[in-house]
Protein backbone atom coordinates (compact mmCIF):
# COMPACT_ATOMS: atom_id res chain seq x y z
CA UNK A 1 0.00 0.00 0.00
CA UNK A 2 1.11 3.89 -0.74
CA UNK A 3 2.87 5.60 2.31
CA UNK A 4 0.17 8.02 3.53
CA UNK A 5 -2.74 6.26 1.55
CA UNK A 6 -5.49 5.50 4.22
CA UNK A 7 -7.87 2.21 4.27
CA UNK A 8 -11.86 3.14 4.11
CA UNK A 9 -12.07 1.38 7.70
CA UNK A 10 -9.78 4.21 8.55
CA UNK A 11 -11.39 7.50 6.63
CA UNK A 12 -13.44 9.94 8.99
CA UNK A 13 -16.88 10.45 8.00
CA UNK A 14 -16.18 13.70 6.44
CA UNK A 15 -13.74 12.23 4.42
CA UNK A 16 -16.01 8.96 3.95
CA UNK A 17 -18.61 11.62 2.41
CA UNK A 18 -16.03 13.39 0.11
CA UNK A 19 -15.45 9.67 -1.14
CA UNK A 20 -19.31 9.35 -2.40
CA UNK A 21 -20.39 12.58 -3.14
CA UNK A 22 -19.99 14.72 -6.66
CA UNK A 23 -18.00 17.97 -5.91
CA UNK A 24 -20.19 20.85 -7.04
CA UNK A 25 -17.80 22.03 -9.44
CA UNK A 26 -18.18 18.44 -11.35
CA UNK A 27 -22.17 18.63 -11.11
CA UNK A 28 -23.60 19.10 -14.59
CA UNK A 29 -27.00 20.45 -13.19
CA UNK A 30 -28.26 21.49 -9.90
CA UNK A 31 -30.98 19.84 -7.93
CA UNK A 32 -33.07 20.99 -5.71
CA UNK A 33 -31.26 21.94 -1.70
CA UNK A 34 -32.55 18.35 0.09
CA UNK A 35 -31.24 16.40 -3.29
CA UNK A 36 -27.58 15.52 -3.30
CA UNK A 37 -25.22 14.26 -6.07
CA UNK A 38 -23.59 10.79 -5.53
CA UNK A 39 -21.48 8.64 -7.57
CA UNK A 40 -23.43 5.40 -9.03
CA UNK A 41 -21.33 3.03 -7.43
CA UNK A 42 -22.84 4.65 -3.68
CA UNK A 43 -26.59 3.75 -4.73
CA UNK A 44 -26.20 0.45 -6.73
CA UNK A 45 -23.61 -2.53 -6.85
CA UNK A 46 -22.82 -3.16 -9.84
CA UNK A 47 -21.99 -6.15 -12.10
CA UNK A 48 -21.99 -8.31 -15.08
CA UNK A 49 -23.03 -11.87 -15.83
CA UNK A 50 -21.44 -14.97 -17.22
CA UNK A 51 -20.43 -15.71 -20.65
CA UNK A 52 -21.77 -19.11 -22.18
CA UNK A 53 -21.37 -19.94 -25.65
CA UNK A 54 -23.69 -21.18 -27.83
CA UNK A 55 -22.62 -25.07 -27.84
CA UNK A 56 -22.72 -25.02 -24.16
CA UNK A 57 -25.88 -23.20 -23.82
CA UNK A 58 -27.59 -25.47 -26.46
CA UNK A 59 -25.73 -29.01 -24.75
CA UNK A 60 -26.46 -27.93 -21.26
CA UNK A 61 -28.87 -25.48 -20.41
CA UNK A 62 -31.28 -24.70 -23.59
CA UNK A 63 -34.76 -26.96 -22.45
CA UNK A 64 -34.16 -27.46 -18.39
CA UNK A 65 -36.96 -27.58 -16.44
CA UNK A 66 -35.84 -26.45 -13.18
CA UNK A 67 -32.99 -23.52 -12.16
CA UNK A 68 -33.23 -20.02 -12.90
CA UNK A 69 -33.82 -18.39 -16.50
CA UNK A 70 -30.70 -17.17 -18.56
CA UNK A 71 -31.48 -13.63 -19.75
CA UNK A 72 -28.73 -13.00 -23.01
CA UNK A 73 -28.82 -9.64 -24.34
CA UNK A 74 -31.63 -10.52 -27.04
CA UNK A 75 -33.75 -10.86 -24.57
CA UNK A 76 -34.05 -7.26 -23.36
CA UNK A 77 -35.70 -5.22 -25.71
CA UNK A 78 -35.16 -1.56 -27.27
CA UNK A 79 -38.74 -0.97 -25.59
CA UNK A 80 -37.07 -1.78 -22.15
CA UNK A 81 -39.19 -5.56 -21.95
CA UNK A 82 -37.86 -8.68 -20.51
CA UNK A 83 -38.31 -11.57 -22.36
CA UNK A 84 -38.69 -14.68 -19.61
CA UNK A 85 -40.03 -17.02 -22.34
CA UNK A 86 -36.29 -17.79 -23.18
CA UNK A 87 -36.24 -21.54 -23.00
CA UNK A 88 -32.51 -21.36 -20.93
CA UNK A 89 -31.98 -22.42 -18.03
CA UNK A 90 -29.17 -22.84 -15.38
CA UNK A 91 -29.98 -25.56 -12.90
CA UNK A 92 -27.09 -24.96 -10.22
CA UNK A 93 -26.22 -21.91 -10.49
CA UNK A 94 -23.56 -21.24 -7.66
CA UNK A 95 -20.86 -20.28 -10.24
CA UNK A 96 -23.36 -17.97 -11.94
CA UNK A 97 -24.23 -14.25 -11.78
CA UNK A 98 -27.66 -13.87 -10.01
CA UNK A 99 -29.56 -10.56 -10.45
CA UNK A 100 -32.20 -10.70 -7.97
CA UNK A 101 -35.68 -9.30 -8.23
CA UNK A 102 -36.56 -6.15 -8.82
CA UNK A 103 -32.95 -4.92 -10.27
CA UNK A 104 -32.01 -3.09 -13.65
CA UNK A 105 -30.46 -4.75 -16.50
CA UNK A 106 -28.28 -2.43 -19.30
CA UNK A 107 -26.59 -3.57 -22.19
CA UNK A 108 -22.90 -2.45 -21.83
CA UNK A 109 -21.06 -3.74 -24.81
CA UNK A 110 -22.05 -4.31 -29.09
CA UNK A 111 -24.12 -2.60 -30.59
CA UNK A 112 -26.99 -2.39 -28.12
CA UNK A 113 -24.67 -1.21 -25.55
CA UNK A 114 -25.88 1.95 -23.41
CA UNK A 115 -29.67 1.50 -25.63
CA UNK A 116 -30.68 -1.82 -24.61
CA UNK A 117 -32.48 -1.50 -20.99
CA UNK A 118 -34.35 -3.46 -18.74
CA UNK A 119 -35.91 -4.42 -15.41
CA UNK A 120 -36.54 -7.97 -13.66
CA UNK A 121 -39.39 -9.18 -11.46
CA UNK A 122 -37.63 -11.84 -10.43
CA UNK A 123 -34.24 -13.76 -10.21
CA UNK A 124 -32.18 -14.64 -12.99
CA UNK A 125 -29.01 -15.74 -14.23
CA UNK A 126 -28.01 -13.17 -17.07
CA UNK A 127 -25.37 -12.64 -19.71
CA UNK A 128 -21.97 -10.59 -19.90
CA UNK A 129 -22.62 -8.02 -21.93
CA UNK A 130 -25.62 -7.23 -19.60
CA UNK A 131 -24.69 -5.62 -16.04
CA UNK A 132 -26.86 -5.29 -12.93
CA UNK A 133 -27.49 -2.21 -11.18
CA UNK A 134 -28.60 -3.78 -7.74
CA UNK A 135 -30.48 -1.17 -5.62
CA UNK A 136 -28.60 -0.20 -2.61
CA UNK A 137 -29.74 3.15 -0.96
CA UNK A 138 -32.14 4.12 -3.87
CA UNK A 139 -35.37 3.00 -4.99
CA UNK A 140 -35.03 0.26 -7.73
CA UNK A 141 -37.36 1.37 -10.41
CA UNK A 142 -35.65 4.96 -9.63
CA UNK A 143 -32.44 3.40 -10.65
CA UNK A 144 -33.71 1.58 -13.97
CA UNK A 145 -35.47 5.30 -15.10
CA UNK A 146 -32.20 6.74 -14.62
CA UNK A 147 -30.46 4.60 -16.89
CA UNK A 148 -32.91 5.75 -19.78
CA UNK A 149 -32.54 9.33 -19.08
CA UNK A 150 -30.62 11.39 -21.65
CA UNK A 151 -27.70 12.66 -19.11
CA UNK A 152 -26.85 8.98 -18.68
CA UNK A 153 -26.70 7.66 -21.98
CA UNK A 154 -24.89 11.00 -22.92
CA UNK A 155 -22.52 9.80 -19.59
CA UNK A 156 -21.97 6.57 -21.19
CA UNK A 157 -21.36 7.13 -24.31
CA UNK A 158 -18.23 9.72 -23.59
CA UNK A 159 -16.87 6.64 -21.55
CA UNK A 160 -17.09 4.02 -24.38
CA UNK A 161 -13.77 2.58 -25.27
CA UNK A 162 -12.32 -0.55 -27.64
CA UNK A 163 -13.97 -1.35 -31.05
CA UNK A 164 -17.07 -3.32 -29.78
CA UNK A 165 -17.92 0.34 -27.82
CA UNK A 166 -18.16 -0.93 -24.43
CA UNK A 167 -18.10 0.33 -21.18
CA UNK A 168 -16.06 -0.79 -18.04
CA UNK A 169 -17.94 -1.55 -14.79
CA UNK A 170 -15.67 0.57 -12.81
CA UNK A 171 -16.33 3.70 -15.10
CA UNK A 172 -19.85 3.25 -14.83
CA UNK A 173 -19.48 3.18 -10.82
CA UNK A 174 -17.75 6.70 -11.25
CA UNK A 175 -21.13 8.64 -13.43
CA UNK A 176 -22.42 10.85 -11.24
CA UNK A 177 -26.55 9.86 -9.85
CA UNK A 178 -28.73 12.64 -8.32
CA UNK A 179 -30.17 11.24 -5.27
CA UNK A 180 -33.67 12.48 -3.77
CA UNK A 181 -34.86 11.15 -0.02
CA UNK A 182 -36.62 8.33 -0.76
CA UNK A 183 -39.98 9.25 -0.53
CA UNK A 184 -39.42 11.78 -3.38
CA UNK A 185 -37.56 8.72 -5.37
CA UNK A 186 -40.84 7.39 -5.15
CA UNK A 187 -43.58 10.29 -6.07
CA UNK A 188 -40.92 10.99 -9.35
CA UNK A 189 -41.20 6.67 -10.04
CA UNK A 190 -45.22 7.37 -9.71
CA UNK A 191 -45.13 10.01 -11.80
CA UNK A 192 -43.28 8.84 -14.67
CA UNK A 193 -45.28 5.64 -14.69
CA UNK A 194 -48.73 7.61 -14.88
CA UNK A 195 -47.21 9.70 -17.54
CA UNK A 196 -45.74 7.18 -19.66
CA UNK A 197 -49.01 4.96 -18.82
CA UNK A 198 -50.99 8.14 -20.52
CA UNK A 199 -48.50 8.36 -23.57
CA UNK A 200 -47.88 4.22 -24.30
CA UNK A 201 -52.22 4.47 -24.07
CA UNK A 202 -51.64 6.75 -27.01
CA UNK A 203 -48.63 5.20 -28.59
CA UNK A 204 -50.42 1.61 -28.54
CA UNK A 205 -53.15 3.94 -31.20
CA UNK A 206 -50.45 5.40 -33.39
CA UNK A 207 -48.85 2.21 -34.08
CA UNK A 208 -51.86 0.89 -34.88
CA UNK A 209 -52.62 3.28 -37.16
CA UNK A 210 -49.23 2.57 -38.86
CA UNK A 211 -49.25 -1.41 -38.83
CA UNK A 212 -52.68 -1.37 -40.18
CA UNK A 213 -51.77 1.26 -43.11
CA UNK A 214 -50.75 -1.77 -45.94
CA UNK A 215 -53.33 -3.76 -44.83
CA UNK A 216 -56.02 -0.97 -45.33
CA UNK A 217 -54.53 0.04 -48.89
CA UNK A 218 -54.31 -3.80 -49.88
CA UNK A 219 -58.28 -3.36 -49.11
CA UNK A 220 -58.67 -0.54 -50.57
CA UNK A 221 -56.93 -1.82 -53.89
CA UNK A 222 -58.86 -4.77 -53.72
CA UNK A 223 -62.45 -3.23 -53.92
CA UNK A 224 -60.91 -0.65 -56.66
CA UNK A 225 -60.31 -3.61 -59.43
CA UNK A 226 -63.30 -5.84 -58.14
CA UNK A 227 -65.30 -3.35 -58.98
CA UNK A 228 -66.95 -2.78 -55.91
CA UNK A 229 -65.28 0.97 -55.22
CA UNK A 230 -67.48 2.24 -57.87
CA UNK A 231 -70.47 0.17 -57.89
CA UNK A 232 -72.18 3.45 -57.22
CA UNK A 233 -70.91 5.10 -59.81
CA UNK A 234 -71.17 2.51 -62.71
CA UNK A 235 -75.56 2.65 -61.29
CA UNK A 236 -75.61 6.21 -61.59
CA UNK A 237 -73.95 5.89 -65.06
CA UNK A 238 -75.86 3.07 -66.33
CA UNK A 239 -73.05 0.49 -66.75
CA UNK A 240 -72.83 -2.92 -65.71
CA UNK A 241 -70.06 -5.02 -64.51
CA UNK A 242 -70.02 -6.74 -67.23
CA UNK A 243 -68.30 -3.51 -69.08
CA UNK A 244 -64.65 -4.78 -67.70
CA UNK A 245 -62.58 -7.20 -69.22
CA UNK A 246 -59.78 -9.25 -68.37
CA UNK A 247 -57.11 -8.75 -71.09
CA UNK A 248 -53.04 -9.58 -70.66
CA UNK A 249 -50.94 -6.87 -69.70
CA UNK A 250 -49.54 -7.22 -73.69
CA UNK A 251 -52.73 -6.38 -75.42
CA UNK A 252 -52.37 -3.02 -74.84
CA UNK A 253 -48.51 -2.22 -74.59
CA UNK A 254 -47.84 -0.88 -77.43
CA UNK A 255 -44.07 -0.61 -76.81
CA UNK A 256 -41.41 -1.82 -74.41
CA UNK A 257 -37.57 -0.11 -74.02
CA UNK A 258 -34.87 -1.48 -71.94
CA UNK A 259 -31.36 -0.21 -71.89
CA UNK A 260 -27.77 -1.62 -71.26
CA UNK A 261 -26.11 -2.71 -68.25
CA UNK A 262 -23.18 -0.57 -68.21
CA UNK A 263 -20.41 -0.36 -66.39
CA UNK A 264 -20.34 2.62 -64.23
CA UNK A 265 -19.26 4.63 -60.81
CA UNK A 266 -21.55 3.92 -57.72
CA UNK A 267 -22.78 7.38 -57.25
CA UNK A 268 -25.52 9.22 -59.13
CA UNK A 269 -24.44 11.93 -61.63
CA UNK A 270 -23.61 15.42 -60.85
CA UNK A 271 -24.61 18.32 -63.43
CA UNK A 272 -22.81 17.85 -67.22
CA UNK A 273 -22.76 13.89 -66.49
CA UNK A 274 -25.51 11.11 -67.01
CA UNK A 275 -25.77 7.89 -65.56
CA UNK A 276 -27.57 5.02 -65.75
CA UNK A 277 -30.64 4.27 -62.66
CA UNK A 278 -30.02 1.28 -60.36
CA UNK A 279 -33.37 -1.30 -59.95
CA UNK A 280 -33.25 0.42 -56.27
CA UNK A 281 -34.36 3.25 -58.45
CA UNK A 282 -38.14 2.08 -58.79
CA UNK A 283 -38.23 -0.13 -55.91
CA UNK A 284 -40.16 1.35 -53.36
CA UNK A 285 -43.39 3.60 -55.03
CA UNK A 286 -41.53 6.53 -56.26
CA UNK A 287 -39.24 7.19 -58.73
CA UNK A 288 -35.82 8.09 -57.60
CA UNK A 289 -32.97 9.40 -59.21
CA UNK A 290 -30.38 9.22 -56.73
CA UNK A 291 -30.37 5.83 -56.97
CA UNK A 292 -28.09 5.78 -60.04
CA UNK A 293 -24.61 5.18 -60.83
CA UNK A 294 -22.29 7.64 -63.27
CA UNK A 295 -21.02 6.58 -66.73
CA UNK A 296 -17.55 7.60 -67.59
CA UNK A 297 -17.67 7.07 -71.30
CA UNK A 298 -19.15 9.59 -73.43
CA UNK A 299 -20.03 6.54 -76.61
CA UNK A 300 -21.77 4.84 -73.12
CA UNK A 301 -24.85 7.93 -73.75
CA UNK A 302 -27.90 6.67 -75.83
CA UNK A 303 -30.52 9.47 -76.25
CA UNK A 304 -33.70 6.87 -77.02
CA UNK A 305 -33.18 5.40 -73.61
CA UNK A 306 -33.01 8.47 -71.94
CA UNK A 307 -35.54 8.70 -68.81
CA UNK A 308 -38.17 11.81 -69.39
CA UNK A 309 -40.63 13.03 -67.08
CA UNK A 310 -44.06 10.68 -67.33
CA UNK A 311 -42.30 7.47 -68.02
CA UNK A 312 -43.94 4.14 -67.15
CA UNK A 313 -41.01 2.11 -65.58
CA UNK A 314 -40.68 -1.42 -64.57
CA UNK A 315 -38.82 -3.90 -62.85
CA UNK A 316 -38.15 -6.99 -64.30
CA UNK A 317 -35.36 -7.95 -61.84
CA UNK A 318 -35.44 -7.90 -57.99
CA UNK A 319 -36.26 -9.98 -54.99
CA UNK A 320 -39.23 -11.53 -55.14
CA UNK A 321 -41.29 -9.61 -53.10
CA UNK A 322 -40.28 -6.74 -55.29
CA UNK A 323 -39.45 -7.80 -59.06
CA UNK A 324 -42.42 -5.96 -61.08
CA UNK A 325 -42.47 -2.71 -59.26
CA UNK A 326 -43.55 -0.04 -61.16
CA UNK A 327 -43.47 3.80 -60.92
CA UNK A 328 -44.13 7.17 -63.28
CA UNK A 329 -41.65 9.59 -63.05
CA UNK A 330 -43.07 12.45 -61.56
CA UNK A 331 -39.59 14.71 -61.73
CA UNK A 332 -36.02 14.22 -62.89
CA UNK A 333 -33.58 16.67 -63.18
CA UNK A 334 -30.31 14.48 -63.92
CA UNK A 335 -30.00 13.17 -67.22
CA UNK A 336 -30.44 9.08 -66.67
CA UNK A 337 -30.75 6.28 -68.91
CA UNK A 338 -32.75 3.07 -68.44
CA UNK A 339 -30.46 0.13 -67.93
CA UNK A 340 -30.50 -3.64 -68.65
CA UNK A 341 -33.38 -4.04 -66.12
CA UNK A 342 -35.75 -1.01 -65.76
CA UNK A 343 -37.71 -1.64 -69.02
CA UNK A 344 -39.80 1.29 -70.36
CA UNK A 345 -43.69 0.86 -71.27
CA UNK A 346 -46.17 2.83 -73.44
CA UNK A 347 -49.61 1.57 -73.40
CA UNK A 348 -52.36 1.91 -75.97
CA UNK A 349 -54.96 4.76 -75.10
CA UNK A 350 -57.53 2.05 -74.08
CA UNK A 351 -56.05 2.35 -70.57
CA UNK A 352 -55.03 4.95 -68.43
CA UNK A 353 -51.33 4.24 -67.17
CA UNK A 354 -52.44 5.17 -63.89
CA UNK A 355 -54.33 2.88 -63.54
CA UNK A 356 -52.08 0.60 -64.27
CA UNK A 357 -50.12 1.83 -61.82
CA UNK A 358 -52.56 0.97 -58.73
CA UNK A 359 -53.51 -2.27 -60.26
CA UNK A 360 -49.94 -3.08 -60.32
CA UNK A 361 -50.23 -2.46 -56.42
CA UNK A 362 -52.77 -4.49 -55.60
CA UNK A 363 -52.69 -8.48 -54.64
CA UNK A 364 -54.33 -9.01 -57.68
CA UNK A 365 -51.19 -8.30 -59.10
CA UNK A 366 -48.31 -9.26 -57.09
CA UNK A 367 -49.90 -13.13 -56.84
CA UNK A 368 -49.55 -12.55 -60.83
CA UNK A 369 -46.16 -11.51 -60.82
CA UNK A 370 -44.79 -13.31 -58.26
CA UNK A 371 -45.83 -16.96 -60.03
CA UNK A 372 -44.68 -15.81 -63.39
CA UNK A 373 -41.05 -14.95 -62.07
CA UNK A 374 -38.29 -17.08 -62.41
CA UNK A 375 -34.74 -17.66 -61.09
CA UNK A 376 -32.97 -18.30 -57.47
CA UNK A 377 -35.43 -19.12 -54.72
CA UNK A 378 -33.55 -16.66 -52.23
CA UNK A 379 -31.64 -14.59 -54.49
CA UNK A 380 -32.87 -12.16 -57.36
CA UNK A 381 -35.97 -13.01 -59.43
CA UNK A 382 -36.58 -12.30 -63.05
CA UNK A 383 -39.77 -11.98 -65.38
CA UNK A 384 -39.10 -12.27 -69.09
CA UNK A 385 -41.14 -9.72 -71.88
CA UNK A 386 -43.15 -13.09 -72.83
CA UNK A 387 -44.18 -13.72 -69.06
CA UNK A 388 -44.34 -10.48 -68.25
CA UNK A 389 -47.22 -9.47 -70.93
CA UNK A 390 -48.95 -12.58 -69.93
CA UNK A 391 -50.35 -10.75 -66.83
CA UNK A 392 -53.95 -10.48 -66.43
CA UNK A 393 -55.75 -7.27 -66.33
CA UNK A 394 -59.25 -6.23 -65.36
CA UNK A 395 -59.92 -3.27 -67.38
CA UNK A 396 -62.97 -1.14 -67.25
CA UNK A 397 -64.33 1.56 -69.39
CA UNK A 398 -61.68 4.72 -69.80
CA UNK A 399 -64.19 7.00 -67.70
CA UNK A 400 -64.31 4.48 -64.95
CA UNK A 401 -60.39 3.95 -65.35
CA UNK A 402 -60.60 7.76 -64.69
CA UNK A 403 -62.90 7.36 -61.61
CA UNK A 404 -61.08 4.84 -59.64
CA UNK A 405 -57.64 6.98 -60.38
CA UNK A 406 -59.29 9.65 -58.49
CA UNK A 407 -61.18 7.80 -55.56
CA UNK A 408 -57.85 5.82 -54.84
CA UNK A 409 -55.99 9.25 -55.20
CA UNK A 410 -58.42 10.66 -52.69
CA UNK A 411 -58.52 7.48 -50.35
CA UNK A 412 -54.94 6.49 -50.35
CA UNK A 413 -53.57 10.55 -49.62
CA UNK A 414 -55.96 10.76 -46.53
CA UNK A 415 -54.89 7.01 -45.36
CA UNK A 416 -51.43 8.38 -45.99
CA UNK A 417 -51.43 11.12 -44.48
CA UNK A 418 -52.82 9.49 -41.31
CA UNK A 419 -50.28 7.51 -41.43
CA UNK A 420 -47.39 9.81 -41.22
CA UNK A 421 -49.61 11.79 -38.68
CA UNK A 422 -49.19 9.02 -36.49
CA UNK A 423 -45.82 8.44 -37.24
CA UNK A 424 -44.95 11.89 -36.22
CA UNK A 425 -47.17 11.52 -33.15
CA UNK A 426 -44.57 8.11 -32.38
CA UNK A 427 -41.64 10.42 -32.94
CA UNK A 428 -43.14 13.31 -30.21
CA UNK A 429 -43.77 10.29 -27.59
CA UNK A 430 -40.86 9.63 -27.77
CA UNK A 431 -39.20 13.14 -27.48
CA UNK A 432 -41.73 13.63 -24.57
CA UNK A 433 -40.70 10.71 -22.89
CA UNK A 434 -37.04 12.14 -22.45
CA UNK A 435 -38.55 15.64 -21.62
CA UNK A 436 -39.98 13.90 -18.37
CA UNK A 437 -37.13 11.94 -17.60
CA UNK A 438 -34.96 14.71 -18.04
CA UNK A 439 -37.07 16.98 -15.61
CA UNK A 440 -37.87 14.41 -13.63
CA UNK A 441 -34.06 14.38 -12.62
CA UNK A 442 -33.47 17.90 -11.99
CA UNK A 443 -36.71 17.91 -9.61
CA UNK A 444 -39.12 19.52 -12.03
CA UNK A 445 -42.16 17.46 -11.46
CA UNK A 446 -43.59 19.39 -9.02
CA UNK A 447 -43.16 16.47 -6.65
CA UNK A 448 -40.46 17.47 -4.49
CA UNK A 449 -41.12 18.50 -0.79
CA UNK A 450 -38.50 21.05 0.40
CA UNK A 451 -39.62 20.15 4.30
CA UNK A 452 -38.12 16.65 3.92
CA UNK A 453 -34.70 15.63 5.62
CA UNK A 454 -31.90 16.08 2.85
CA UNK A 455 -30.20 12.90 1.22
CA UNK A 456 -27.04 13.93 2.42
CA UNK A 457 -28.48 12.85 5.65
CA UNK A 458 -29.60 9.58 3.94
CA UNK A 459 -25.69 9.30 2.82
CA UNK A 460 -24.14 9.65 6.11
CA UNK A 461 -26.77 6.98 7.62
CA UNK A 462 -25.38 4.63 4.91
CA UNK A 463 -21.68 5.18 5.69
Amino acid sequence: MAKGKKTADKLSPEEKLRQVLVPAEDQPYPVPENWCWVKLKFVSEIYTGNSISEKTKAEKYMGQKNGLLFIATKDVGFNCQVNYETNVRIPDFTNFKVAPANTALLCIEGGSAGRKVGFVTRNVCFGNKLCAFVAKTVNPRFIFYVLQSQYFIDQFNAKKHGLIGGVSVKDLAEIGFTLPPLPEQQRIVSRIESLFAKLDEAKEKAQSVVDGFELRKSAILHKAFTGELTAKWREEHGVGLESWTHNPWGNFIVSVEAGKNWSAEGRPPEDGEFGVVKVSAVTWGEFDELESKTCTLKEQWNEKTQIHIGDFLFSRANTLQLVGNCVIVKSIGRRLMLSDKILRFRFDKSVIPEYILYFTRSNLYREQIEQLASGNQDGMRNVSQKNMKLIEFYVPSLPEQKEIVCMLDNLLSKDQQAKEAAEAVLAQIDTIKKSILARAFRGELGTNDPAEESAVELVKKVL
